[in-house]
């Protein structure tokens, strides 16, 4: 089980992690119907997007709970070193996903449905032309499931092996920049075309778990969700997932350098 050649890793039942799990499940319920995030309902009312939407603290203590410890977190201290915990979000679908996203055109909505809307953290679309820059320099991707639902209920989707064809993309479009305006260089063409390549010769993997289980994904891995199939089902709190991807502290030149 080698994450740095695979790109991602799914870590076993931990009774330290599902303990944290009941305390953060009411939190994340509770987060869902706050009027502050009424924001992140889209896709029709089937995706709870809840960036930021889960109230811990920055060694993800929430409600009652410990700090945020056990297997997987052990294992990214030992690969990454410790980094303060943003807000986690709190990622829900809901049967009939994926609808339209607000102000999304067909081809969007397409790619959601028939790709799985894969992407990489961080890049996000700026601009009339949607282009793409290294906005939030994420060092890792952390989910830790709340709920329990089906294997066919929209899982996490990954292709095996695109963190190393996308990082070595991205360290072409990045060379040659000077250190510190690396997050001003203009990465779109050159991500898209290394996306394709990921799509011709990877295997596109979906990745179920349960709570307390856990899995993590290298920030390069190009990633996305499954449609929510007829047959598929959950509990009324739908497919939860709570999300860590903390940013590097050296910023993009650490997110293209580091392991």
């Amino acid at each position: 089980m080698d994450f740095h050649e695979r790109g991602w890793v799914k870590f076993p039942y931990d009774p330290v992690l599902a303990d944290w799990v009941r305390h953060a499940l009411p939190q994340a319920r509770a987060s869902v119907a706050d009027p502050a995030h009424a924001q992140w309902v889209d896709c029709e009312g089937t995706w709870f997007i809840g960036v930021d939407a889960l109230d811990n603290d920055a060694q993800g203590r929430v409600g009652q709970s410990d700090v945020l410890s056990g297997q997987a977190m052990g294992f990214i201290v030992e690969q990454y070193g410790t980094l303060p915990l943003h807000k986690g979000q709190v990622s829900i679908i809901y049967p009939g996903y994926p609808k339209p996203r607000r102000g999304e055109n067909e081809a969007a909505a397409r790619y959601r449905r028939n790709r799985d809307a894969a992407h990489v953290d961080g890049l996000r679309p700026t601009g009339p032309d949607r282009r793409r820059r290294v906005d939030e320099p994420h060092a890792w991707i952390l989910g830790i499931p709340l709920t329990d639902a089906s294997a066919d209920a929209s899982p996490m989707v990954l292709w095996e092996g695109s963190h190393k064809i996308l990082r070595a993309a991205f360290a072409e479009a990045l060379m040659d920049h000077p250190r510190d305006r690396l997050h001003e260089v203009d990465i779109t063409d050159i991500y898209q075309t290394a996306r394709r390549e990921v799509f011709d010769t990877c295997p596109r993997i979906e990745l179920t778990a349960k709570p307390g289980e856990a899995y993590l994904l290298h920030r390069h891995c190009l990633h996305g969700v499954a449609p929510w199939p007829d047959g598929a089902n959950a509990g009324p709190d739908g497919r939860m997932i709570a999300y860590f991807r903390p940013e590097c502290a050296g910023g993009v030149a650490e997110w293209i350098e580091s392991p």
